[in-house]
């Protein structure tokens, strides 16, 4: 049994795929305590992966995206399969600190500061900056695309401002808060 906290469908609001109409499914519970986590861990229902993929199956939007919480600590390749056969493709946002599902469409790793990551590739990296060093995760993690994200959209100038002097790195906003939806 999963312990799932929602399913629910919206835009992606971040990365790559931002505006992307995408079917969320968010786990509950995690291994890391970070500070601007919006995941409400204490309120979950057990869902079996039948019951995961008969509810994402409602929704035409052709992404689902496991999201947390940490959503390596219960997504399965059993799980993605199932999702897979009814014509979605998979994404995962993952902290990088377990090994994923082999099967995923797209992984987007979002490191955090004094984790230890095993995952030394992904699709995108996306960092929540608050001021921390971040080129570590540039060289350590071999991926597409590389964004940083302002923390909860308050410290966006400043973001703006270490992409401007170090381009490699793009912006992502959440624009799903800016634009009021889930």
């Amino acid at each position: 049994m999963n312990k799932i906290n929602e399913i629910f469908v919206s835009l992606q609001g971040e990365g790559f795929h931002t505006g992307t109409a995408s079917v969320f499914v968010r786990f509950s519970g995690c291994n890391l305590k970070c500070p601007f986590c919006d995941t409400q861990h204490q309120t979950f229902s057990e869902m079996s992966d039948e019951a995961i993929v008969a509810e994402v199956a409602k929704h035409p939007a052709n992404w689902v995206i496991l999201t947390g919480g940490e959503p390596s600590l219960q997504a399965t390749e059993e799980l993605v399969e199932a999702l897979h056969k009814i014509g979605k493709k998979i994404a995962i946002e993952t902290n990088g600190t377990h090994e994923l599902p082999k099967n995923l469409d797209w992984v987007t790793l979002s490191p955090k500061e004094d984790s230890i990551v095993k995952l030394t590739k992904a699709n995108e990296v996306k960092v929540v900056y608050t001021g921390q060093e971040v080129e570590t995760w540039k060289e350590k993690i071999q991926a597409e695309h590389y964004f940083l994200q302002p923390c909860s959209c308050k410290n966006t100038q400043e973001v703006v401002n270490y992409i401007l002097s170090h381009p490699h790195w793009r912006l992502s906003l959440q624009t799903h808060k800016y634009i009021g939806i889930e």
